[in-house]
């Protein structure tokens, strides 16, 4: 048996700091498996220019709603009226949360849009395992069972990184709509599908006046420290209620900056977009490998797994990893599904940091077997 060291202590105490934190993790050394974010943009050229006006974005207000979602709507090609620009897209979700509307939202899934509403008005739709594809009719049927006024759709989802095909989901706007239901579509990862251009559902947002497009910038931008998220609907009427509950300056300077850049990048923001999906690709290849391990085609920045059967715990796999080898990842225990304890889910990084996972997981995995 390996003997405990000093060092192992330490490890052990980082972890237990770590795994209780939401963010902060630049200041820990290690190699972080578990956010989901673009590693390969923004461009040098956006830090520089930060760098050469940091004092004056410290220094200066920053501008108002209205300037928000107009420099977001020349970067997606859409009108400022159709926009709502949050603090992320967590701080959409939790007012969404407070309009006093019944919600459902399938589950597994992000957790906030569930964990925002007040108890009581909330439905879970349980995506069936082990497939955890979403059967929109069904979902339609519980939607409108349940007297729904808000529907929501991670896609592609998170933890599972499936995506729900556009024409799935044009489906259910148009079923929605008879029932007096709004459809709020979360696509912060649709820029790692394959078909990205073709599956999003923002360039026809006009043709459906029940659907809401929710997008954190945080995931596919990498500007997690920044903070901008947006809902884009034609629906004005919905979009007003929104906007009422946010506060004047719910943005700083640095996002502001952003925006005003990056309409500049936008070959480099694909050229990222195109490199996040080939490292993805590969680690999905390399994933398979490991005996026993159930990994789900992703159509995100990060892949669903299940553990083999001999092997331990998600949450024994996430502590080895982070204490005996300085990896962190996410295990989905807690989150709404059967033997939620099984399942991993895992961001891809860079190619090498993605192979020294795959090799370490053959050996905990491996070692399992053999005991």
């Amino acid at each position: 048996m390996r003997k405990m060291t000093k060092k192992d202590d330490n490890a052990q105490e980082s972890y237990e700091l770590v795994s209780g934190q939401h963010g902060g993790y630049w200041r820990h050394a290690f190699t972080d498996h578990n956010y989901l974010y673009n590693l390969y943009y923004p461009p040098a050229d956006f830090f520089s220019h930060i760098t050469k006006h940091i004092k004056q974005l410290v220094l200066s207000y920053p501008g108002g709603q209205s300037e928000m979602a107009g420099l977001v709507g020349k970067l997606i090609d859409q009108p400022a009226a159709n926009i709502v620009v949050g603090n992320g897209a967590a701080e959409l979700i939790k007012i969404i949360a407070g309009l006093g509307r019944k919600m459902i939202v399938p589950v597994p899934s992000f957790n906030e849009y569930a964990n925002a509403m007040p108890a009581g008005d909330v439905v879970e739709f349980a995506l069936a395992a082990p497939s955890f594809q979403l059967d929109v009719a069904k979902f339609a049927e519980a939607a409108i069972n349940s007297k729904a006024e808000l529907a929501v759709v991670v896609s592609p989802n998170n933890p599972t990184s499936l995506l729900v095909p556009k024409t799935q989901l044009v489906w259910l706007a148009n079923k929605l709509a008879e029932h007096g239901c709004m459809l709020i579509v979360d696509e912060s990862f649709i820029d790692f599908a394959k078909n990205r251009a073709q599956e999003t559902l923002e360039p026809e947002i006009e043709k459906y006046p029940n659907l809401a497009i929710f997008k954190s910038m945080s995931k596919a931008y990498g500007i997690c420290g920044i903070r901008i998220g947006y809902m884009l609907s034609a629906n004005l009427e919905f979009a007003a209620e929104v906007r009422q509950g946010l506060h004047i300056w719910n943005l700083n300077g640095f996002a502001e900056e952003f925006l005003r850049l990056a309409p500049q990048y936008q070959q480099e923001f694909k050229d990222s977009c195109n490199k996040v999906q080939a490292d993805r690709d590969l680690f999905y290849e390399q994933l398979q490998t490991i005996p026993g391990m159930i990994v789900y085609k992703p159509d995100a920045n990060y892949i669903f797994c299940r553990l083999p059967e001999h092997a331990p715990s998600g949450p024994i796999i996430t502590e080895k990893l982070f204490v005996e080898h300085n990896i962190y990842i996410k295990h989905c225990q807690g989150k709404t599904m059967p033997e939620s304890d099984r399942y991993l889910r895992i961001a891809s990084r860079t190619q090498d940091e993605n192979t020294r996972l795959v090799a370490t997981l053959h050996n905990l995995v491996g070692l399992a077997e053999t005991k």
